[in-house]
């Protein structure tokens, strides 16, 4: 059994094995909790009662987090020539089209999210192998298939996150770093939350949110109230 090192007995120590946290509690508790000397992001792991293998429980979405996610991310924008200057403008960090799929099919995947248009989609379709696993793959309903690629770049690069539930009815997202203060890191919690409720699925009977955990990089889960979680 790995030992537990000082830090993490002092940091589970804090958080009370029984309680359910309010989110503005569960926020100022994880950062004191965080030990780590980088900084780290704050997670939210929600626990749905839907069955991902029914299409019609599928839970899937995108958030623009109030304060952003703290996170550098790298963009792609895969176009046409006439669309490369207001990708530029808008801040992609690569811009391209041919080139960057020759990368791809080479096992180039050095950025965070892809975003291209719907008349390239037959090109890109082609590097599902590479992109998918990678969770790199482009998707209309998380706005990267777009023809407003310069909006589709300042959303990510302002805190637009996409999440999806995994095959165990679980909706992991990172909505902040452990440096932003306790307020901020509570209201990307709340918006993130409030997404996750306007997505019900009609077909969803009993309990939607079963629980609801929030927690940094390497440190323990604090609980909150499901209760908490309106839409």
């Amino acid at each position: 059994m790995t030992k537990l090192t000082k830090n993490r007995k002092l940091a589970l120590a804090k958080v009370e094995a029984n309680k359910l946290y309010t989110i503005e509690e569960a926020a100022s508790l994880v950062k004191e909790i965080t030990t780590t000397k980088f900084d780290a992001s704050v997670d939210v792991d929600v626990r749905l009662g839907v069955d991902p293998r029914k299409a019609n429980q599928m839970v899937r979405g995108v958030c623009v987090l109030p304060h952003g996610s703290g996170k550098q991310v790298r963009v792609l924008v895969l176009c046409t020539p006439d669309k490369e200057a207001e990708a530029k403008a808008a801040g992609a960090d690569y811009v391209g089209l041919d080139e960057y799929i020759e990368k791809i099919k080479g096992g180039w995947t050095d950025v965070d999210v892809i975003i291209t248009m719907p008349s390239i989609m037959a090109k890109v379709g082609a590097l599902g192998r590479v992109l998918g696993p990678r969770g790199l793959m482009p998707n209309p309903k998380s706005g990267t298939v777009t023809m407003d690629v310069a909006k589709a770049v300042q959303e990510v690069k302002a805190g637009k996150i996409d999440f999806k539930v995994d095959k165990f009815g679980i909706v992991h997202a990172s909505v902040a770093k452990v440096s932003f203060d306790a307020e901020k890191i509570a209201d990307n919690i709340k918006e993130f939350l409030s997404i996750i409720m306007k997505l019900r699925p009609s077909s969803a009977k009993g309990t939607y949110v079963k629980s609801v955990f929030v927690s940094s990089t390497m440190s323990p889960g604090v609980h909150v109230d499901s209760k908490m979680v309106v839409a």
